[in-house]
């Protein structure tokens, strides 16, 4: 939410945060209680970021819902589903569990 100037003609100036849609309607003084206008008192607050971290919030705002693309070569085998062989499997040994099956 952003943050609004008002001005009480009693107690002086105060900031609060406010939604947009109620940026123009008076506030009640936190110090008096009387309803106290909006005022511009200064110059807008600009947030600025260095590049390296606008990037760094770029790409995280990126890959919060988007999927992850490979960054290597199309067919490199790193990706695909490998077919177990023989070996991979190993030998099953029933001595152990004398209750299975086969061995």
């Amino acid at each position: 939410m952003p943050s609004y100037d008002y001005a009480c003609p009693a107690c002086g100036p105060f900031t609060a945060s406010r939604p947009m849609a109620e940026y123009d309607r008076p506030l009640a003084c936190p110090g008096c209680g009387a309803d106290a206008p909006r005022a511009i008192l200064g110059a807008p607050f600009l947030s600025g970021m260095d590049g390296a971290r606008r990037a760094a919030f770029a790409v995280n705002e990126r890959s919060a819902d988007s999927p992850r693309r490979a960054t290597h070569a199309a067919g490199c085998g790193c990706c695909a589903p490998r077919r177990l062989s023989a070996d991979d499997a190993g030998v099953k040994s029933t001595a152990s569990r004398p209750w299975m099956l086969g061995g």
